[in-house]
């Protein structure tokens, strides 16, 4: 499976952004699908998961609350909606894909898109 994420861009402290990640294939609704970020100078972590149906998801604890993943699997597509963002949210968002396992580790995701930058400004 290909990943393309967008939808990141520039946002006051306060304000919301949706993330989009359209993904190639047919297989797609057979995909565990997660969220990464990785802020400068730091190491990457999770932020969201989903499973393949789209009835279980899991969140890091600095955004539960405030951040909501979805997915259609009709079109492909999995979504981060983030409400409430604050400076500490600036970072380049990577979606990614795996069919094992319903994983908070990056290491367990074979597919990864090429990441989207979302920037909150004080």
């Amino acid at each position: 499976v290909q990943l393309q994420a967008y939808g990141g861009g520039l946002v006051q402290a306060g304000g919301s952004l949706r993330l989009f990640c359209a993904a190639s294939g047919r297989t797609f609704s057979s995909y565990f699908m997660g969220w990464f970020r990785q802020a400068p100078g730091k190491e990457r972590e999770f932020v969201a998961r989903i499973n393949w149906s789209g009835d279980s998801t899991g969140y890091a604890d600095s955004v539960k609350g405030r951040f909501t993943i979805s997915r259609d699997n009709a079109k492909n597509t999995v979504y981060l909606q983030m409400n409430s963002l604050k400076p500490e949210d600036t970072a380049v968002y990577y979606c990614a894909a795996n069919r094992g396992r319903y994983s908070i580790y990056g290491g367990d995701y074979a597919y990864w898109g090429q990441g989207t930058l979302v920037t909150v400004s004080s």
